[in-house]
């Protein structure tokens, strides 16, 4: 309903509890925060679900994750940093909660090491939110955003790559990816699905919100930086992915090649660029959820499952990814980036090396561990080939998420000074 109101009236907002503005908690939602809202409250749904139906090993699974929920909604609906950094730290802690779940020690292992290293992105993050109020003199969103400019520009560059790295800490960002394989690895299928495709989701709005929308100068002087980084992350994340003999690491290291996208569109900016980069970004989400929930389950209709997701990462029709390197790619045509234009390609013929070998491995094969197995269950299989259907139904009917993804980058667009 919040979403339907926004498309038509456009962005809403209120200040809970009858204060005043600067005084309350201001909860303001646009374009871009209901997309982010609504495809992360989507993704701990179907996680939920397939956890269910293969059979809860806590009574605290489903309260963490609606805990979890309340911190990434508010997180994506508030208009204040402070009260951001709030929701990030109550979404963040049911995370390292959930990262232990099951009880292993791998398990447990993996939920210490997300700890520290997130807790380290956290406290980054509060240092630039910290230096923001001291410069500015307020930590509204807008009021932020407004004021930025006057501030010299020096001390506004080093909160930038403060509030850069800290996203980067919690989207697995080259070279600050070094956790994410060994959490993703680690951890439940439904849990990764929850890590990648919903927590992560913090890292890639933070760098939307905070670069095209509060920080549009810093952003646009620091864009030859995050075209590096983001070649660098590609190329990093697929090679990595290529070496991997197991479907949870493959797909750990693909998910750290394919946010190099979303780093490059961001990069380009403008309408086309922002458009690109929140359409990426969905798509992508949806991707590692499938590709995730599909690990470990066996039945020809997961291989079938599998190799959608297989194809919509490397960008193949009819699945939705298509048109999120198809708009990557109009977006780097649209620049003048010829090497860009040639990334997209090589990205997804190396994306299709590696996840089709997995898939070979793991559904395809004879006699393959996968082969030997007996079906999953019906209604795990049934949740896994319904996800498939929807990034193929995206695929074949694209106009909700490009309309979607453009009103996004319009809302980034005329919130930036």
């Amino acid at each position: 309903m919040l979403a339907a109101l926004v498309w038509t009236d456009g962005p809403r907002e209120l200040t809970t509890g009858g204060w005043p503005s600067g005084v309350g908690i201001t909860l303001r939602a646009d374009a871009l925060s209901v997309v982010f809202a609504l495809l992360t409250s989507g993704v701990l749904l179907v996680s939920l679900a397939h956890e269910v139906l293969d059979g809860v090993r806590s009574s605290r699974f489903p309260a963490l994750v609606l805990f979890m929920a309340t911190g990434l909604t508010g997180l994506f609906l508030t208009g204040d940093i402070f009260n951001f950094y709030v929701f990030f730290e109550l979404a963040m802690i049911a995370a390292y909660v959930i990262t232990g779940y099951g009880g292993e020690a791998r398990q447990l292992g993996a939920a210490f090491v997300f700890a520290v290293v997130n807790l380290f992105g956290s406290f980054l993050f509060l240092i630039a939110v910290a230096a923001i109020y001291h410069v500015t003199g307020t930590l509204e969103m807008e009021e932020v955003a407004a004021r930025i400019g006057d501030v010299e520009p020096g001390t506004v560059i080093l909160i930038a790559v403060t509030v850069f790295v800290a996203f980067g800490v919690k989207l697995g960002l080259f070279p600050f990816h070094f956790w994410l394989p060994l959490v993703y690895a680690s951890v439940r299928p439904a849990i990764a699905a929850i890590l990648s495709g919903a927590l992560a989701n913090i890292g890639t709005y933070g760098v939307l919100r905070f670069g095209a929308d509060i920080l549009p100068r810093e952003l646009e002087l620091g864009a030859p930086a995050l075209v590096t980084l983001g070649v660098v992350t590609i190329v990093y994340g697929a090679l990595q992915a290529m070496s991997r003999r197991t479907a949870s690491e493959v797909i750990a290291y693909s998910s750290i090649g394919q946010v190099g996208y979303v780093l490059i569109a961001l990069a380009i900016g403008g309408p086309v660029g922002y458009a690109a980069a929140v359409l990426y970004a969905v798509v992508n989400a949806v991707n590692k959820a499938l590709l995730f929930l599909a690990t470990g389950l066996r039945g020809w209709l997961v291989g079938a499952a599998f190799f959608v997701g297989a194809i919509s990462v490397a960008g193949i029709p009819p699945a939705a990814g298509f048109f999120g390197k198809l708009e990557v790619f109009r977006a780097a045509v649209e620049a003048d980036r010829v090497a860009l234009v040639a990334l997209v390609f090589v990205g997804g013929a190396l994306s299709v090396v590696y996840l089709l070998q997995i898939y070979q491995h793991d559904h395809w094969r004879p006699g393959s561990d996968g082969a030997s197995r007996e079906a999953s269950p019906l209604a795990l299989r049934a949740l896994t080939v319904a996800l498939a259907a929807l990034v193929v139904g995206l695929g074949l009917w694209p106009e909700p998420i490009l309309a979607a993804s453009r009103e996004a980058a319009d809302a980034l667009l005329r919130g930036a000074p």
